[in-house]
Parts: structure tokens; sequence; C-alpha cells
């Protein structure tokens, strides 16, 4: 054994936490990786009641991720096909700066609790991790798409590439006669009970039954899948 060898061995009895600490993330960052290339193949012929999908929601410090707001909590909840699956994730974020009292304040979030809580990189690959290659769906997409492409980059150096699906994707063909804007006007109208509102995982919670509700509705009226729903809409524009 040469004198390499042995001085490897000898740093990795003594920093074994360290050592460790890197392996588990080199993994989850392998484990991402193949997730987002999964996440890549073709969806859009797979039946929707067989879909895996994670509706996900962001409460963030502010709306502008290239200049300084950032992600203060993740809530989400899987779905497939119409079923709420009992599975969901819910994780707070350590901010680089403190949020003003008016986030905090419509959040419900603490200083404390979020001083508490782990880096927005960690937070992202145990989110990743939750998600797999699951289809996305989010109400007011943008927002969170916006967020996701920057973060995923500077905290992973990597492309946002999973699909995310707006809730109004569904809903321009089920109730096209409604043009409500806020989740909670959406809940009232359909029966879903609004709490806890702009809590990461009630707000996922809230759009998750509005996303299954009005996939039921399509369902009836012939979409069995996402290229259905593709072509429909294109073919109202």
């Amino acid at each position: 054994m040469n004198l390499i060898t042995i001085m490897r061995q000898i740093s990795a009895r003594f920093t074994p936490g360290v050592s460790s600490s890197s392996a588990d993330q080199a993994s989850q960052m392998a484990r991402f990786r193949q997730y987002q290339k999964e996440a890549q193949k073709d969806v859009l012929d797979e039946p929707l009641r067989e879909l895996p999908m994670v509706v996900f929601d962001l409460e963030t410090s502010g709306f502008q991720p290239d200049y300084g707001d950032s992600i203060l909590s993740i809530g989400a909840v899987k779905i497939k096909g119409s079923s709420i699956l009992h599975e969901h994730f819910y994780k707070t974020i350590k901010p680089k700066q403190t949020p003003s009292a008016e986030i905090l304040q419509l959040t419900g979030l603490t200083t404390a609790e979020l001083e508490q809580s782990e880096a927005l990189k960690d937070v992202l690959l145990a989110f990743y991790q939750f998600v797999g290659s699951s289809t996305l769906i989010a109400h007011h997409a943008a927002h969170e798409r916006r967020f996701m492409r920057h973060a995923t980059w500077h905290e992973l150096g990597r492309t946002f590439t999973h699909r995310l699906i707006d809730t109004s994707f569904l809903t321009q063909l089920t109730a096209a006669h409604q043009s409500f804007e806020q989740l909670e006007e959406w809940c009232h109208a359909y029966d879903i009970a609004v709490g806890n509102r702009h809590h990461a995982l009630a707000d996922a919670h809230m759009a998750a039954q509005l996303w299954v509700k009005h996939l039921v509705v399509a369902d009836h009226a012939g979409y069995a899948t996402l290229s259905d729903l593709y072509k429909a809409l294109a073919a109202k524009k």
C-alpha cells in the first residue's frame, strides 16, 4: 500500500462527518440529474388517470428572484389521476435576507422559524427527491416557474426542466365561463374549504383539490391525455 493511499484512509477516518455529508449531497445530486432526465420523457399521450403529478406552492419574499427575492417555503402534495395521495412535502428555508414584516404577516412565518430552517440548496434537493420525475402543477404557475428556474440554476447549477402546468390549463376548458383569479375565489366556487391561506402546504392542498375536481370534468368531456387538452386549447385560439 503506497503512502498516498495510507494518507487518504487516515484523512477519511478522522473526518467522517465531512466525507459523509459530501457523499450524501453527491448522491442527491446524482438522483436529481436522473429525475431531470426522466422528467423530459414524453408523457403527452399517457392517460391522465394514471399520470403521477405533484401540486406545489411557493411562499416567497417578493416577486423578483433576479433582484434578491427568495423562496421562504415549499409545500407539495402528490396526486394520481383524480386521487389526492397521502404524501405531502413541506419545508421552510433559511433566507439570506430577512423578509419584510408584511411578508411575515401574510405567510404566518416567523424570523425564528426561518433562521432555524435548512438552506435553499438542501431543501431543493429534498423537494426534487419527493417529486421524482412527476409532472408539476401550480396555481398561477408563472410565479413558481420563475423562482424554480432561478433557484435550480443558482443553487444546483442545473436548468429547471420539469414540466410545469398551471391549473388554468384545465379550467380554461372545464370552466371557460368563469374568470376567477385568486385561489380562494376558485375554492369558494367549487366548495373547497379555504384555510390557512398563504401557507405553502395549505395552498398546495387547495390547488390539488381544484385540479382533481376539474380533471373529473375533463375526463367526462372526453379529454383522456395531456395531448387532448393541448389540442383543445389550441383549437380555442
